[in-house]
C-alpha cells in the first residue's frame, strides 16, 4: 500500500527542484566556459556530444537533450555551416536526415572533453569526499520519475527509497 506524501515531503521536493534549477544554471555557465576554450558554446558542446554517441536525427537529438526540435535544428545548421557536422540521407525517413560529426567536429569534441576533464578534476578535488554515485542515482531516479509523470504514469514510493510506476510490483 502506497503512503501519501506529507506536506513536508512536498515542500522538500519543491526545494529540491529549486536547487536543481539553480545547479542547472550554474552548470550551464560552467559549460560555457569549458566550451568557450575550444571556441564553442555550451549548446554546441551538448549537440556535438550527442552526435559523438552514434546515429542521430535532429528530432532524436532534441528528445535526448530535452529541448525543442527547432532549437536543435538552429544549432545543427550552425555546426554544419562551420564544418563540424554534416547531414546525411536517412533511408528510413527522407525528411529527417542523420546529423554526423565530421573529422573536424570529432577533434573539437575531443578538445572540449579534455578541457572538461581538467575542470572536473579540479572541482572534484574541491568537493572532497562526497558520494557522487549516490547523488547520481538520486538524480537519475528524479529524472525517471518526472519523465514517467509527464507520460501520465502515476508514481509511488518504492521500498528501496526511490519511485516506481504504480503498475510495477515491488521486488
Amino acid at each position: 500500500m502506497s503512503q501519501r506524501p506529507s506536506s513536508r515531503d512536498a515542500e522538500a521536493f519543491a526545494l529540491l527542484v529549486a536547487d536543481v534549477f539553480d545547479a542547472s544554471g550554474v552548470l550551464r555557465r560552467y559549460g560555457e566556459r569549458i566550451a568557450g576554450a575550444a571556441g564553442q558554446t555550451q549548446a554546441r558542446w551538448q549537440l556535438l556530444s550527442v552526435l559523438s554517441a552514434g546515429e542521430w536525427t535532429v528530432p532524436m537529438a532534441a528528445d535526448r537533450l530535452g529541448t525543442s526540435r527547432q532549437a536543435v535544428q538552429r544549432i545543427a545548421n550552425d555546426v554544419v555551416a562551420d564544418g563540424l557536422a554534416i547531414f546525411e540521407d536517412n533511408p528510413r525517413h527522407r525528411r529527417s536526415p542523420f546529423l554526423r560529426l565530421t573529422p573536424r567536429g570529432t577533434e573539437v569534441i575531443a578538445a572540449i572533453t579534455a578541457e572538461a576533464e581538467r575542470s572536473h578534476h579540479g572541482l572534484a578535488a574541491k568537493l572532497g569526499p562526497i558520494d557522487m554515485t549516490h547523488d547520481r542515482t538520486s538524480q537519475q531516479d528524479l529524472t525517471a520519475a518526472v519523465r514517467l509523470e509527464k507520460a501520465g504514469t502515476p508514481m509511488r514510493a518504492s521500498s528501496e527509497g526511490g519511485t516506481v510506476p504504480d503498475e510495477v510490483a515491488p521486488i
